[in-house]
């Protein structure tokens, strides 16, 4: 029964990222971990190739498109995908298995993935949910002269996070795109597919020889991924997406809520 549950699971994280242009894919870890019993590190390393897989389907359409600035997600994706390789090779091995012990109570590596995980995810609901209207007026405006530094320090930062929780991080990557190279919400959206889908391949890489992966199963649930972004882009000719992606933050914060509950207290 969990199993089908997943499996669903994997076609409404393609569904979502066709409907609102990103977030499904953050539910990628929590199912794998609660609906299939797979250990937090090995379900954020099959998360890095669903949400690689699932991006590089949305950057191949978006760049028939010609949407996407290759130059500008160059620069973000090169520190980006050298942190995330660190942090998979190195960073993530080396994390000890015990934390912290207070009183009775052991916070281990896997515990410690989890609640970093939904905290994650509160701050990405809460990037869903606030006002857009001046970010958008940012996009609008003038170019800006091209903040180097800032791109590539939010690179790294992004790629630290990809390499431990496993999601893409396009709430960071989009907002960053608009404020310190001046790309149009529309060419941010498509050149942060692109950034996300390249670092989470390449951290994937970094995981390989370190995990027993299960190549059968990871390609069928991809699969089901990618079915479920083309019947979101079908479905997004009729159904606002603005309105979803408000209902879909306060879904998250509740899953959120139950990974520290579960985590914490069961």
């Amino acid at each position: 029964m969990m199993e089908i549950i997943a499996y669903i699971g994997a076609l409404c994280i393609g569904l979502i990222l066709g409907l609102i242009g990103g977030g499904g894919s953050i539910l990628t870890v929590p199912i794998l971990v609660y609906a299939l019993s797979i250990n937090p590190v090995l379900a954020t390393a099959y998360s890095l190739f669903v949400v690689g897989s699932t991006a590089l389907v949305g950057t191949i359409i978006n760049a028939i498109n010609k949407k996407i600035d290759y130059k500008i997600g160059f620069v973000f994706a090169l520190p980006s995908l050298c942190a995330v390789y660190i942090t998979r090779k190195w960073i993530v091995p080396a994390i000890p298995n015990q934390l912290l012990e207070i009183n009775s109570f052991v916070i281990t590596k896997d515990i410690g993935i989890m609640l970093f995980f939904a905290f994650i995810m509160i701050f990405s609901s809460y990037s869903m949910l606030k006002d857009k209207s001046k970010l958008e007026k940012k996009s609008t405006e003038s170019k800006k002269p091209f903040n180097f530094p800032l791109i590539f320090i939010e690179g790294a930062i992004v790629g630290v996070i990809t390499g431990l929780i496993g999601a893409g991080g396009g709430f960071l990557i989009i907002p960053a795109l608009v404020l310190f190279a001046g790309l149009s919400m529309k060419k941010a959206v498509a050149t942060s597919l692109l950034i996300i889908s390249a670092k989470s391949l390449f951290g994937f890489i970094g995981d390989i020889g370190q995990n027993n992966i299960d190549w059968g199963f990871l390609f069928f649930f991809t699969f089901l991924s990618i079915i479920g972004i083309f019947v979101g882009i079908y479905l997004n000719r009729f159904i606002e997406g603005a309105k979803l992606k408000k209902l879909f933050a306060w879904f998250i914060i509740i899953i959120a809520v139950y990974i520290i509950v579960m985590e914490l207290i069961v």
